[in-house]
């Protein structure tokens, strides 16, 4: 064991700043107490004297991973990462070269998959923002969660990146831990399942006892929550893995919740008798938010940060909000962007302010965006043209495309109905309402149609 130098600690946590917010950052990563490093083992033990923000640690792998990262840049050397809860004595005797046992984080042994597979806390029904794009995947999810394998099983839940599916996957599982602690929950990405089967086949003498070990551990539990399921599209052995889990679970009446980036019909190369299961039973789709449940996002997520939510800060929240349309990640992101720089440059949260350090965001997004560009992508979308989207054609494939095209124009311009109407061709403004109104009942009853919508509007902005 030897001391770690602290000079290069101070540009550790100068290097981890940079991926962090300050209120974060001051919170959590400045008070760490360097101790000691086992350049043999790869070992870096760090201390910190409050006990809750040593459980955080073990609860925040993320923070780690940021921690590691930026030790590895400074020591170029990979470390791994052991913070420990320490009395400012025991601090005290190790940095003065006396023995005190150093010991690796406990665990609550209650789940056995909590140290391995991560339910972030931050990721509950409590501070899940419900509005009318995800209401019904809300209320299917806290219905898993409340009573699991009694509704809703198999539970499916599609939508774009950065919209809540992992937010609620993480909800339910850690409703279902503190309801009913003796319940084995297992949360895991598509992505670890298959690189676990695949450390199990590739290991050539132990290639049975491992395969056996990896179908025991998905198959003994039970809750399974698996995030992005179109990452095992193609995979065979991997997708014939999990639909022998998945019938397994089933046949035990155990609860299994799965997300996807999109409906069924569309993860053309998944193993159709899996998609033919998923679909027998309850899928839930979530959508873009609209305004007003940008800002709640955005106001819940400035009442994290500490914020006080004044005019200037509800000003940057509008204007975040009209912005960003399509991502929560995204808006939560910017958001505490803004901060970090505020508080970085001891400036004022302001709209001026926002834009100024932002410009990534507000020049990406403001662009014209006209009943052209709208027609342009719609026709590219359903491969016909633009005359015939602004003809008289009453053609199904021409009259659905151009009634996509004007409810896409009303929604992602400020134009009026009647200048709407004007560029398809000289149509009256009752025409255009009609097709907004229609095009907005289907996509409530027609999941791929809105899937297409909400892609055509993310390639339009």
């Amino acid at each position: 064991m030897e001391k770690i130098n602290t000079l290069k600690w101070k540009d550790v946590l100068a290097q981890t700043s940079k991926e962090l917010t300050e209120v974060s950052y001051r919170t959590w990563f400045l008070p760490l107490v360097p101790l000691e490093m086992d350049e043999e083992k790869g070992i870096m033990s760090i201390a910190v004297t409050d006990k809750f923000k040593a459980d955080m640690f073990v609860r925040n792998p993320r923070y780690i991973e940021v921690l590691e990262k930026s030790v590895k840049s400074v020591f170029k050397k990979q470390y791994r990462i052991l913070i420990t809860h320490k009395s400012e004595d025991e601090i005290k005797k190790i940095l003065e070269g006396k023995r005190v046992n150093v010991a690796a984080p406990s665990i609550d042994s209650s789940n056995p998959y909590k140290e391995e597979y991560y339910l972030n806390p931050k990721f509950n029904f409590d501070n899940f923002i419900v509005g009318p794009n995800n209401e019904y995947a809300h209320a299917v999810a806290l219905a898993v969660a409340d009573n699991p394998s009694t509704v809703y099983n198999p539970l499916f839940i599609y939508g774009g990146s950065g919209l809540g599916k992992t937010h609620l996957m993480h909800a339910i599982g850690q409703h279902v831990m503190r309801m009913y602690p003796s319940l084995k929950v297992l949360y895991v990405s598509s992505e670890m399942f298959t690189s676990e089967l695949v450390q199990a086949l590739g290991d050539p003498v132990n290639r049975l006892s491992k395969l056996n070990d990896f179908k025991a551990k998905y198959r003994d539990v039970d809750v399974l929550l698996i995030d992005d399921i179109q990452f095992i599209e193609g995979k065979d052995r991997t997708e014939v893995e999990f639909f022998h889990t998945f019938n397994t679970l089933i046949s035990q009446n155990k609860q299994i919740v799965i997300s996807s980036d999109r409906h069924p019909n569309k993860l053309k190369e998944l193993d159709e008798r899996l998609t033919s299961r998923i679909k027998s039973n309850i899928m839930a789709d979530i959508q873009p938010p609209d305004f007003e449940t940008r800002v709640a996002i955005l106001r819940k997520k400035a009442e994290e940060e500490g914020i006080i939510i004044d005019n200037d800060v509800m000003e940057v929240i509008d204007l975040l909000a009209e912005k960003i349309k399509f991502n929560i990640r995204e808006l939560d992101s910017a958001l505490l962007r803004v901060i970090s720089f505020a508080n970085f440059k001891n400036q004022p949260i302001t709209a001026k302010f926002a834009k100024e350090y932002l410009t990534d965001i507000f020049s990406m997004r403001d662009i014209d965006i006209s009943c052209e560009s709208v027609k342009k992508a719609v026709c590219k979308k359903y491969n016909i043209k633009i005359t015939d989207i602004e003809s008289k054609k009453r053609n199904r494939e021409f009259s659905q495309p151009r009634q996509i095209a004007m409810y896409i124009c009303r929604e992602m311009t400020d134009l009026s109905l009647p200048k709407i109407g004007a560029s398809f061709g000289g149509r009256d403004h009752t025409t255009v309402l009609h097709a907004c109104e229609k095009i907005s009942k289907q996509i409530k009853l027609d999941p791929t149609l809105a899937e297409d919508i909400k892609n055509l509007k993310e390639d339009i902005q």
